[in-house]
């Protein structure tokens, strides 16, 4: 066998592997979910084939699967899509049949990434059918995705009763309670405030497909993915972030110091009622017990690690695309704060955790090299005295905020610098070279 042919089998063996992994986690989810009384992520995702579904990126994960078709199998796709749910919308009203959370349609973008799966498998050979799984298995993993973190989410809910908030409140006073002042932000401009961020925070899923389809919009034309784009990453952020959920489980200050919000959680479980209005005291922390429903995922913000990303993969993008990236990094940060939904610490670790994964994923795609694994290392190291200080020096850092405020800022900094040098570094090697013009031979 050729060196080729040796490299894409251990390619085709790689990705079974993988498969293997993925759907033998699934299957672990749903077991945990049922002990737990509810369905898992692969229930869900049958039940979402007939009933209707849970509002979700459904047809998100269409349009994503659609950068590898061309524009007429691209408006195929999309009106058989919405031809089923509109055949099925009537049959369910009919058989009285209540909408899951509102949710109307992604039946049809469900039936036709499947579709096409079949097509792949039975109607294509060699790199095309590769190509059009490849397309398909994007789309299904971004609808997997949301299916797998509403599950981890009630396992972080059912498995830690007691919740670290009171520690990262402490630690919070470094940077000001910024919380606190954002809530009373938004609650003096609500309800323009609160309906815009409300948008942005809610739909970043739908920013993120946009952006993605922008990346991958020539592969269609080029039969070929990039070597790294926003899903990647997306994607690995959502399963890397749920992990340090279960080590450092906090709920935010809207539930651990305020009335709740959409009523989960309330003040009978909360240390106080101060959330926004009252300036947290400085008093020693102690782990807490909280209810059973309140999902445990404040520690890192990945809201604010998605909008990292979303903001960093447009920087190269048309001049539209990048004001949007800057627009929706600005306005997450400020909904995540202003709903009282996470703390100022948070934010500065989802943003460390974000650009370290971008980082190694740039640096897996490239090849690695000293400076991809020096940023990584770094990266990796400020990321965990973060969250050890959150947890051990909590009061040290609410004592003395003229030192650890800065020195928080620093380290987020330092690895944000970090970042921009080293890829400065890589693009700059792979530009390639000015050629000299012609001159003119003498006469």
């Amino acid at each position: 066998m050729s060196s080729w042919g040796v490299w894409r089998h251990g390619r085709a063996m790689l990705w079974i592997a993988a498969g293997v992994v993925a759907f033998g986690f699934l299957v672990a989810l749903e077991i945990a979910a049922r002990r737990y009384g509810e369905p898992g992520p692969i229930t869900n995702q049958v039940q979402a084939l007939l009933l209707a579904p849970k509002p979700g990126p459904l047809y998100g994960g269409l349009v994503l699967m659609m950068v590898v078709l061309t524009w007429r199998q691209r408006f195929i796709a999309a009106g058989a899509a919405i031809g089923v749910d509109a055949a099925l919308l009537p049959v369910r009203w009919a058989a009285g049949g209540e909408m899951s959370d509102g949710g109307f349609f992604g039946t049809g973008a469900l039936w036709v990434m499947l579709g096409f799966a079949v097509v792949a498998v039975t109607r294509r050979t060699g790199d095309e059918r590769v190509l059009l799984l490849k397309g398909v298995g994007l789309g299904l993993l971004l609808v997997a995705a949301r299916k797998t973190g509403d599950t981890w989410l009630l396992i972080t809910s059912k498995t830690r009763p007691t919740v670290l908030d009171q520690y990262v409140a402490m630690a919070d006073h470094a940077l000001g309670n910024p919380s606190w002042l954002a809530g009373r932000l938004v609650e003096a401009t609500d309800p323009v405030s609160s309906h815009v961020l409300q948008l942005v925070y809610g739909q970043l899923a739908v920013a993120a497909v946009v952006v993605a389809f922008h990346q991958l919009r020539n592969v269609a034309a080029e039969r070929r993915f990039p070597r790294h784009h926003l899903v990647r990453t997306f994607l690995v952020i959502g399963l890397l972030g749920p992990g340090i959920y279960m080590l450092f489980p906090v709920v935010g200050p809207v539930f651990a110091y305020g009335p709740g919000a959409s009523g989960t959680g309330g003040v009978e479980w909360a240390a106080a009622n101060l959330w926004p209005h009252t300036p947290l005291p400085i008093s020693t922390p102690a782990p807490m017990t909280y209810d059973g429903i309140t999902p445990r995922n404040c520690m890192p913000s990945l809201h604010t690690a998605w909008a990292v990303a979303i903001f960093i993969h447009t920087r190269r993008a048309p001049r539209p695309l990048r004001f949007a990236g800057t627009f929706w990094l600005v306005a997450t940060l400020a909904a995540t704060l202003g709903f009282g939904y996470h703390y100022g610490v948070d934010l500065v670790a989802g943003v460390v955790f974000a650009l370290t994964i971008e980082a190694a994923l740039r640096s897996f795609a490239r090849g690695w090299d000293r400076q991809g694994v020096r940023l990584l290392v770094h990266g990796t190291t400020i990321f965990v005295a973060l969250l050890v200080s959150y947890r051990y020096l909590p009061m040290r850092m609410a004592g003395h905020p003229e030192v650890f405020g800065p020195l928080l800022i620093l380290a987020m900094t330092s690895v944000i610098l970090g970042y921009v040098r080293t890829t400065r570094l890589w693009e700059s090697t792979l530009a390639p070279a000015r050629q000299p013009e012609p001159q003119p031979e003498p006469v």
